[in-house]
């Protein structure tokens, strides 16, 4: 038996699980004793500091998240930059870390977090003469399946129009890089060059020093005992040495943010979870190598494994129904003093991937174990950090919520540093906004997602991916009920909404891949419903708002971009930022005189009211402003019979004469007061209804019974996002975002920059359009198989990366694969060929006159201008 399955069933295990439980130093082996002589110099320094009692941003919490913030804000300029730390500084999960450090991520914007994060780790021991401890062998993920494989030229393609470095290597290169791996299973291989591992402690200890270098204070111990918002927007800070008035503030606090948020009256979805390693004794077979082993990430089993001196660490994610989570936390909140101690260690529990891990690098069988480490680290529901301005309140900032706090803290410092002295956001990172949660956000929900999102670690990461623990919320629409049988549900900002619908023979339930699969079909079958008949559709998660008051059209003349539609009318207006980039894009309708009712997305909800609050407060308007998302339930009605279906069900003129594009109207479809918008995102004849949630069963019933007749069916998201590609619409987070101008996405129908008010961005754009654009959205068709882009892809042209995609799918009114992407200005023209690449394969492509199919509106404008010639 080897000695790591003697420790789980022999006494060994229980003495070493005793020293873990009560050890308070740490249990890397790097830089121990230099550690231990900063952590007692720090600790005296600090507290004969003299008290500031004003700061301009003061953060809260220590670890190496909160001290690089610290680095910099400071660095940047900010003169005022208080840090406070409870205890010491890393005491929470960064002092236990294993310290990875990666390149490499499957999303689009963290990608650039990582890559800052790597860049500073490389250079801040020379800037500030601090150790970091940092290793870079580089990384291998192992693929030993097909999926696996197919994965990573799907991250391939998602990589080769950014700035890492990545590779898909062979068995052969994956064995070089490690040489003590058995082969037998392995296909493939993902490396990247530069990856690694750090000294978690030094690392904070070189942040903590550069931000003192450059101006900022840091005390401890110094908690936090309450957090009072001031009139003008400005936050007390309340300690034991004192109070200090701050501009604002940024909770950065670890596994402490909930008990932190409480203190002002938020619950955020953060959970401590388990998480262990296993740090191994010399290895002769390591020692005896001539350079570092690369970091290996065994997909199938699991687990990420690195050298450490001569021995080797390796730490699991087991399986949701295993894992453990510190929820008692939540509930009574961290018991006090715990700070740099560990969890009793479970063996037991990762059994399976410490197998796994033996098999596939079969040294680990005759390895000694010298140190198990199970500490906290934080998860939120999806994993993925809370980094930003906070809705709700004025000037709370949060940075919590790491999971991997080691490899964001550099790329996150800088995001927020540049965000908070700039205004704006320095790049599009809304999967990370605070703000995509909500009060349907509740501590059932966050546990269930937590133990799935950790348990998922090391899944095939596949497209449009939909996860089902802790679903439904209590965020349902009026019709969920009597869909959710019908359909393949999808899951947006708490609501459950349909991506499509069953019929008889078709292969129903969620079926992932990364070519086409089977919701293809029924896809189709939905857009051509929409082209030639009438379908309905779910739209109740968007978020919605109501402006009112004597300010109010000022307000959003400031805002937005285009001007404010008259009494009755709806249009589509864009939020920018100061430098021009499109913050939100927002359907606008004025009900009465200076009131408003504001239509975004489901994703955009409480990112885009915060940015309307905040310019409300900020410019001292006189507004409402007023959430009304979970009160209002939103139906669509489209396609050429749909007039016919609501016409039946009203009195109400819906004629083209009678009921004008872009026109909204309170009327009662079947005796149910109902406001109704001429507006469809399918670009077809269409209405968009909105409908109190109690009442929107029953109009769905009454349209559907009408509409028998016109052949009246369901549709879902799916259709209706093949559909407004062929119409050539945009999509805001795809088209445009935080990265993109407006000018550069061709939404210069919606840009008014002669309208007499200075809105937000409207210097910056006329600048952008007096030097010139240097890229432009086009229009492209893809001649494919089996297989459509979905937007992120690599666009080639004569062998060199030009541009990327942002959004694609298949056009079943044209059978053929189409797709928006931006390339350079000499590549926009119609008839230019390039190529975009698809699981590792460069497909022909060619720029095209969009759109596709004509909109309802214009081929009626078409018609009638025909007719009047004839």
């Amino acid at each position: 038996m080897s000695p790591i399955l003697n420790v789980i069933t022999g006494q060994l295990r229980r003495d070493l699980t005793a020293c873990v439980r009560t050890a308070r130093l740490p249990l890397r082996t790097l830089s121990c004793t230099s550690r231990k002589h900063a952590e007692e110099s720090d600790a005296s320094s600090l507290l004969r500091k003299r008290w500031k009692d004003t700061a301009e941003t003061v953060v809260i919490g220590g670890g190496c998240v909160g001290a690089s913030l610290a680095y910099h804000l400071a660095k940047g300029g900010m003169k005022d930059v208080v840090l406070l730390e409870k205890t010491e500084l890393t005491a929470g999960s960064t002092w236990h870390a294993a310290g990875l450090t990666t390149y490499y991520h499957p999303g689009i914007n963290l990608k650039r977090v990582h890559y800052d994060s790597m860049k500073l780790y490389e250079s801040l021991e020379a800037e500030t003469g601090q150790a970091v401890g940092l290793h870079q062998p580089g990384s291998v993920r192992i693929a030993s399946s097909a999926a696996r494989v197919d994965e990573m030229k799907y991250q391939m393609t998602r990589t080769h129009w950014n700035v890492t470095e990545q590779y898909l290597i062979g068995p052969e290169k994956v064995h070089e890089l490690f040489p003590l791996l058995c082969m037998d299973k392995v296909l493939a291989g993902l490396y990247t060059p530069g990856d690694g591992h750090i000294d978690p402690y030094s690392l904070t200890m070189a942040l903590a020093a550069g931000a003192r270098m450059y101006g900022a204070q840091i005390y401890n111990p110094a908690p936090v005992t309450g957090l009072s918002p001031t009139s003008d927007g400005k936050w007390d800070v309340q300690t034991p040495h004192g109070t200090i008035r701050a501009n604002r503030i940024v909770n950065a606090t670890g596994f402490w943010a909930r008990e932190v948020g409480e203190m002002i009256g938020f619950e955020h979805p953060t959970i401590p979870v388990h998480h262990q390693y296993v740090v191994t004794a010399s290895v002769p077979e390591v020692k005896a190598l001539k350079k570092e082993l690369a970091v290996i990430r065994d997909l199938e089993g699991s687990y990420y494994l690195r050298q450490e001196r001569d021995g080797l660490l390796f730490g699991p994610y087991e399986k949701m129904e295993k894992m453990v989570l510190q929820d008692s936390w939540v509930r009574d909140g961290v018991p006090p003093g715990f700070g740099k101690e560990l969890f009793e260690s479970d063996l037991d529990r990762i059994m399976e991937h410490v197998e796994m891990a033996m098999e596939m690098v079969p040294v680990l069988k005759t390895a000694d174990i010298i140190n198990i480490v199970s500490g906290p680290i934080t998860y939120t529901p999806d994993l993925l950090p809370m980094v930003g301005p906070h809705q709700g309140v004025r000037n709370y900032w949060t940075a919590i919520g790491f999971g991997y706090g080691v490899i964001h803290a550099g790329g996150i410092g800088k995001f927020l540093s540049d965000w908070i002295r700039n205004g704006e956001p320095p790049y599009d990172l809304i999967e990370c906004d605070p703000n995509r949660y909500g009060k349907w956000t509740d501590v059932p929900f966050t546990c269930a997602k937590a133990r799935e999102s950790y348990g998922f670690n090391n899944v095939v990461g596949y497209p449009k991916e939909e996860r089902f623990e802790g679903r439904p919320t209590c965020r349902t629409s009026g019709v969920y009920e009597v869909l959710k049988d019908k359909a393949s549900m999808g899951f947006h900002a708490g609501w459950e909404q349909p991506h499509w619908f069953y019929k008889p023979g078709d292969e129903m339930g969620y079926k992932p891949s990364f070519r086409r699969t089977n919701w293809f079909g029924p896809v189709g079958r939905e857009c051509k419903l929409v082209m030639e008949k009438v379908g309905v559709i779910d739209l109740t998660p968007f978020g919605k708002f109501i402006v009112k008051g004597k300010d109010s059209h000022k307000l959003l003349d400031r805002l937005f971009a285009n001007t404010m539609p008259k009494v009755g009318q709806t249009n589509i207006s864009h939020m920018l930022t100061p430098t021009g980039r499109v913050y939100a894009e927002v359907t606008i309708t004025q009900l009465a005189a200076g009131e408003f009712l504001l239509i975004t997305g489901s994703g955009s909800e409480l990112h885009d009211l915060r940015w309307i609050e905040r310019e409300a407060a900020d410019g001292g308007y006189d507004v409402d402003i007023n959430n009304v998302t979970d009160d209002i339930g939103v139906l669509g009605i489209a396609g050429p019979n749909s007039r016919t279906v609501l016409q039946k069900l009203t009195t109400e003129d819906m004629s083209d004469a009678g009921f004008r594009f872009l026109q909204c109207k309170l009327i009662e479809l079947a005796g149910v007061p109902v406001r109704a918008t001429r507006i469809s995102y399918t670009g077809e004849l269409g209405w968009e209804l909105y409908i109190d949630q109690k009442n929107m069963a029953s109009v769905y019933q009454a349209m559907m019974e009408a509409g028998r007749n016109e052949g009246i069916d369901n549709f879902g998201t799916y259709a209706m996002s093949s559909l407004r590609l062929e119409k050539g619409f945009r999509g805001w987070g795809a088209e445009m975002n935080c990265d993109t101008n407006p000018l550069e996405a061709g939404l210069d129908y919606f840009i008014k920059l002669n309208k007499p008010a200075d809105f937000i961005g409207k210097a910056a754009l006329q600048e952008i359009k007096a030097k010139g654009l240097k890229r432009k959205l086009s229009y492209i068709t893809l001649d494919t198989h089996d297989i459509d882009p979905e937007g992120n892809e690599t666009v080639w042209h004569n062998g060199k990366v030009v541009g990327n995609t942002t959004s694609g799918a298949y056009s079943y009114s044209t059978q053929q694969s189409l797709a928006f992407a931006y390339l350079p200005l000499e590549l926009c023209s119609v008839g230019q060929k390039v190529e975009v690449e698809l699981l590792g394969r460069k497909y022909p492509a060619m720029v095209v006159q969009e759109p596709l199919v004509l909109t309802e509106p214009t081929r009626t404008r078409l018609q009638k201008k025909a007719k009047s010639k004839a």
